[in-house]
């Protein structure tokens, strides 16, 4: 099973980047390039403990759609969720954040499994983890811009 490790340090609050990292809003301009868009359950403002959101998003060219749901929340140090169904065999997102020296620490632990047996395998050698990878960062650096700025009281506020 793979697993993408990233750390991001980000000049802000921790509560802030906490939020940032759970709005759906957020969520949304991070993906414009993909077309991604909640479609059910939640599909804006702040999700939380419990809550669950289906994303529908263009993907190496095919549109498909996942559904992920909120499993563990520990404001402002955590949270996790899963996907429920979707293209993955299993997708587990971990959201940690420490404040460290009076900037916040963002690590992100993504653990997923291919579906297609050793297709699958050969895929995430070849490209899809590297895919993942760079849609994750993607969001972080969102995050990270969203946060250092005054920009994430165009999300948080409302």
């Amino acid at each position: 099973m793979p697993r993408i490790e990233l750390k991001t340090k980000i000049r802000a609050k921790k509560e802030i980047v906490f939020d940032l990292a759970r709005s759906i809003d957020l969520h949304k301009i991070s993906t414009e390039h993909t077309d991604e868009q909640a479609v059910d359950g939640k599909t804006s403002g702040l999700i939380g403990a419990g809550e669950w959101v289906t994303w529908r998003a263009k993907h190496l060219g095919v549109y498909q759609n996942l559904t992920s749901r909120i499993t563990e929340f520990k404001r402002p140090d955590f949270f996790a969720d899963e996907m429920v169904k979707g293209a993955f065999k299993h997708f587990r997102h971990e959201h940690h954040f420490a404040e460290v020296d009076g900037k916040t620490l963002m690590t992100d632990f993504f653990d997923y499994t291919s579906p297609f047996g050793l297709l699958g395998v050969l895929a995430d050698r070849l490209f899809l983890k590297n895919y993942m990878k760079g849609l994750l960062v993607k969001r972080n650096d969102t995050i990270k811009e969203f946060a250092e700025s005054e920009r994430w009281k165009e999300v948080l506020s409302s």
